[in-house]
């Protein structure tokens, strides 16, 4: 049975049961369940934060796994960048050096991708850092391979045209050893005719009239015929890659202007028109527009003791032929 409750009621000096509405049972029964209400509130929302769902939990395990790949592509990554930089040294050092041909500048190799943010769409997520940092090293392993492609190709290219300047470069002696002697060096000689100390800038060879020369390398023919400068009928060729190679005082021509000759072709014969004391073979060698003693490029037609006797004939002769 319930406790009854009284009060006091001072107007009737009597007791008067205390009787409560349904209203106020209510209240007291909602304000006696609030702090039970409320630590089930906290407890489930401390619940929420440290308990993971099933599906949370598979999110994370899913989150963990995909870090851990893009660890692993970041390590791959490293050994590509590695194995890239190696090609790209020896790009520069080694295969350009072959070939005569200028480094690739650092600043195109490492160029990077510039213009608007080409990452905002990764932003914001938990992985966001790691994410772009993966994805900025290969879009710069992407534009680095290009360049080297493209330098590959160039490389290539070169190639082809180094057996092309092989082919080219003056490198035998335009009249056979067997044949001639030389009578003159490159370099300051007293003139035989003007008597005066001039630079000589070839080779003269002794040879009697109507010897055969031989073009010393690839080329084409752009002056065969006489001219009034002191080298009588004489032949000029360029040989490309800078080169071009003069062959003075012949008796007679064998090729004309605009004739493309190989190496060993034979293009006239000695003589001794223009300005010479004697028949033999003026021979010049330019290089960019200036002459080199052409000493330096028979090493193809002699043998070390030809040559060495060669070189020791053109420095002991202080008198040119021309």
């Amino acid at each position: 049975m319930a406790e009854l409750k009284y009060r006091f009621n001072p107007d009737t000096l009597n007791f008067e049961r205390i009787r409560i509405s349904g209203m106020q049972k209510a209240k007291r029964t909602m304000l006696a369940l609030l702090p039970g209400l409320l630590v089930g509130i906290a407890g489930m929302f401390l619940l929420a934060q440290f308990v993971d769902t099933n599906a949370e939990a598979s999110l994370k395990r899913e989150n963990q796994q995909l870090a851990v790949q893009y660890e692993l592509v970041n390590k791959r990554l490293g050994d590509i960048e590695n194995v890239l930089y190696d090609v790209q040294r020896r790009d520069d050092n080694v295969y350009r050096v072959i070939f005569e041909a200028d480094p690739i500048p650092a600043d195109v190799r490492q160029a990077g991708i510039g213009g608007v943010n080409r990452y905002k769409d990764l932003e914001g997520y938990a992985s966001s850092e790691l994410v772009m940092t993966t994805r900025k090293r290969l879009d710069r392993i992407a534009k680095q391979l290009y360049v080297q492609s493209i330098s590959m190709d160039e490389v290539a290219g070169l190639a082809m045209r180094k057996q092309e300047m092989l082919a080219s470069i003056p490198s035998i002696q335009p009249i056979p050893n067997e044949k001639t002697q030389v009578s003159s060096g490159f370099g300051e000689r007293m003139h035989p005719i003007l008597k005066i100390i001039k630079m000589h800038e070839g080779l003269d060879f002794t040879s009697p009239v109507g010897t055969e020369i031989y073009a010393s390398g690839d080329g084409r023919v752009t002056f065969a015929e006489y001219s009034t400068s002191g080298y009588g009928i004489h032949i000029i060729i360029d040989h490309g890659f800078g080169y071009e190679t003069l062959y003075g005082h012949l008796s007679r021509l064998k090729v004309s202007n605009g004739q493309r000759v190989k190496r060993g072709d034979l293009i006239g014969y000695s003589g001794n028109t223009g300005l010479s004391s004697g028949p033999h073979l003026h021979y010049e060698v330019h290089k960019s527009g200036t002459a080199v003693d052409p000493a330096n490029y028979l090493f193809n037609s002699l043998t070390p003791d030809e040559y060495a006797r060669m070189i020791e004939q053109s420095r002991n002769a202080s008198q040119s032929f021309d």
